[in-house]
């Protein structure tokens, strides 16, 4: 089967707190009739665009992707491990939190038996844009039932400012929200569970309210230590004597997913892993990806895009049209296999203990 870089069509998704318009990155969702808040970008539903699997579903052409697509290490009997979103909150999300793999195993097979570890990339920030993770460390679960009951929920959890560029950790079992004022790309474990505790009291258009899940969550969420929050990156430049070295910022590396920022102005150079593939999520610019034994094989990208790299793939090039940052994202398998790698590229020690989250 050809092995080439393979592009998602995005999936889009009404929430009562979404926007009307997704530009500058979605420019034809711009007037909507419903507020949008998700675009799912690596959705089962989501279609391939491009490459060999060009018109089908992403839920059905997992099982049946060969290992020089999906890499030694991945578990085709299960659903796609990885999905990303584009999310474009136009007013508070509900106070929520998301159960772990165990709990979901024993409690949620009927909807797909997988909890939630997640991370969010901010792409857009207005000024005192900010999300709450995780609990203040003196809340105790029965103060936190109280607050649910009095609507001041919100107050019991940690407040997090964010600007473009920064990146947030969130754990299953870390009680959160995300406020207006945000764009956000989530990369998480694919599910969709989620237990809502609070959602300020919105109805829509029949008078009907949102399902919370209060004792669920109260059995899930983590009180005392928080191990989620705003993540500490560490920057690589670009050795510029190297040819297509180009600058990093490595965010975090879990057993769902590792996740790093590349950044170039002319091209970089890269290189799959036979063990996994990596998804290529288009922030800004646009150029070519160029791949083959000559890189005689060429596609372009542009923003808002999610492109698939086989496995098997080898060494390929991306040549900038415009300044260019993407987000590159993986399922890395062995945590201490993946240290290593960051090791032979210079990464190692302090530099990188803090983002291997086990």
């Amino acid at each position: 089967m050809t092995l080439c870089p393979a592009r998602l069509e995005p999936v889009f998704s009404p929430r009562p707190w979404g926007s009307l318009s997704l530009a500058p990155f979605f420019p034809q969702m711009s007037k909507l009739a419903e507020p949008v808040g998700e675009a799912w970008m690596t959705g089962n539903e989501c279609r391939f665009a491009t490459g060999p699997f060009a018109g089908q579903k992403l839920g059905e052409a997992w099982p049946a992707m060969p290992p020089e697509w999906t890499g030694t290490q991945a578990d085709r009997s299960a659903t796609f491990p990885l999905l990303v979103k584009f999310i474009f909150p136009k007013d508070k999300l509900s106070v929520q939190v998301h159960p772990d793999d165990d709990y979901a195993a024993l409690h949620e097979q009927a909807a797909g038996g997988r909890g939630k570890t997640e991370m969010w990339y901010v792409m857009r920030a207005a000024r005192r844009a900010e999300v709450l993770v995780g609990m203040k460390p003196d809340v105790t679960l029965e103060q936190f039932r109280s607050a649910i009951a009095d609507g001041t929920a919100e107050n019991c959890l940690e407040r997090v400012p964010l600007r473009t560029g920064e990146a947030v950790f969130v754990p299953a079992g870390t009680a959160h929200t995300i406020g207006p004022g945000l764009v956000l790309c989530e990369i998480q474990e694919h599910s969709d569970l989620t237990y809502r505790v609070y959602d300020y009291n919105r109805r829509d258009a029949q008078g009907r309210s949102r399902e919370l899940h209060v004792e669920k969550a109260l059995e899930v969420i983590r009180f005392g230590n928080q191990i989620g929050g705003k993540i500490d990156p560490v920057c690589v430049k670009p050795n510029r004597a190297k040819l297509g070295v180009f600058a990093q910022t490595l965010f975090v590396a879990c057993k769902y997913f590792a996740a790093e920022k590349w950044e170039f102005r002319k091209y970089a150079i890269a290189k799959s892993s036979p063990e996994h593939f990596d998804l290529l999520i288009v922030l800004e610019g646009s150029g070519e990806i160029a791949w083959g034994e000559r890189n005689e094989r060429h596609a372009e990208y542009s923003p808002a895009q999610v492109w698939l790299i086989p496995a098997g793939l080898g060494i390929y090039g991306l040549k900038a049209h415009s300044p260019t940052s993407l987000l590159c994202t993986c399922v890395p398998g062995d945590l201490g296999e993946f240290s290593r790698r960051l090791a032979a590229r210079g990464i190692s020690g302090s530099g990188i203990s803090h983002l291997v989250r086990r």
